[in-house]
């Protein structure tokens, strides 16, 4: 009784005594780092209790980088989850060469990052990009990709979807693969076309891996740092910071003004709002879904 009760916790335990090390005691050691004056150099000072989020708080470029974390993650992760959802679909059908068409996807994935912000880097350029070379051709002045703010960030969150579309999309056809083939058929004999059936039976099927990628891209939206740090020289997000991030202020202030408490305190911080957003898009997904299924009720009535 005491083996069939113990054996499954045993089994399990090995990633959580891996997380406790890699995951919890960084995160409870940054928290302490934060109620600290703690410098690069000089280390461990005084107890500050919570001066150091008020601080950050205080600081206008705190507020400018959360704009610009929204601003890129709104542009990021809202297409990239619905085209995800649409390239599944059209990988789910009868296609020649599925194989190697669900293997491309996953391409633009195994691409460094370093690698996908100099080839974007050079087609959002601003005097010979490619992006500016279509849009003089169409009779339109050139963009300023590195200096607007709504056009950097349109820039930054090309590279994040061309990264990570293919890669959410084999998540959304891995969970399709499960839905039984026999509702399909009935659905067709019900007279219900091929996007009617995505709609009404693929998605709500597939509702918990939709919320499982919706959240996986908020957090990932949310700490966006390689891309805009690799899309600017200066590596402060823009001359004016037009495109900073709040993993990029975080980096500043940690290895540049060197106060790892600040730094801390923006990591709690940015722990906070991820937890906020993650929670606020499940509870709307699931709303979206609770309000779908009462819908077919009172059709159905």
């Amino acid at each position: 009784m005491l083996d069939v009760k113990l054996t499954p916790y045993v089994f399990v335990s090995p990633f959580f005594l891996l997380f406790l090390v890699v995951g919890m005691f960084p995160l409870g050691y940054t928290a302490w780092v934060s109620v600290h004056d703690w410098g690069l150099l000089s280390g461990q000072g005084a107890f500050s209790g919570l001066d150091n989020y008020r601080r950050v708080l205080e600081d206008r470029y705190f507020w400018n980088a959360l704009r610009n974390t929204i601003s890129i993650f709104v542009l990021s992760s809202v297409p990239q989850v619905l085209i995800a959802l649409a390239l599944a679909g059209l990988l789910d059908t009868q296609l020649r060469a599925r194989t190697l068409w669900r293997m491309s996807v996953l391409l633009p994935f195994v691409v460094a990052p370093a690698a996908v912000a100099l080839i974007f880097g050079n087609v959002f350029g601003d005097r010979y990009g490619l992006a500016n070379e279509l849009v003089q051709w169409i009779g339109l002045d050139p963009i300023r990709w590195h200096v607007d703010t709504l056009a950097s960030h349109v820039a930054i969150a090309s590279m994040v979807n061309w990264r990570w579309t293919g890669y959410n999309a084999l998540i959304l056809l891995a969970a399709m693969q499960a839905v039984p083939r026999d509702v399909y058929e009935s659905a067709a004999l019900d007279g219900a076309g091929r996007v009617r059936q995505f709609v009404s039976i693929t998605v709500p099927m597939i509702r918990p891996t939709v919320i499982f990628v919706i959240i996986t891209s908020t957090i990932g939206g949310l700490q966006i740092f390689a891309e805009p740090r690799l899309f600017d020289t200066q590596g402060l997000g823009g001359a004016d910071r037009q495109y900073q991030t709040l993993t990029m202020y975080l980096w500043e202030l940690g290895w540049r003004v060197r106060d790892l408490g600040m730094a801390s305190a923006v990591a709690w911080l940015l722990f906070l709002i991820i937890i906020v957003f993650a929670l606020l898009n499940l509870l709307l997904s699931r709303r979206a879904g609770a309000m779908k299924g009462h819908a077919k009720k009172g059709v159905r009535r």
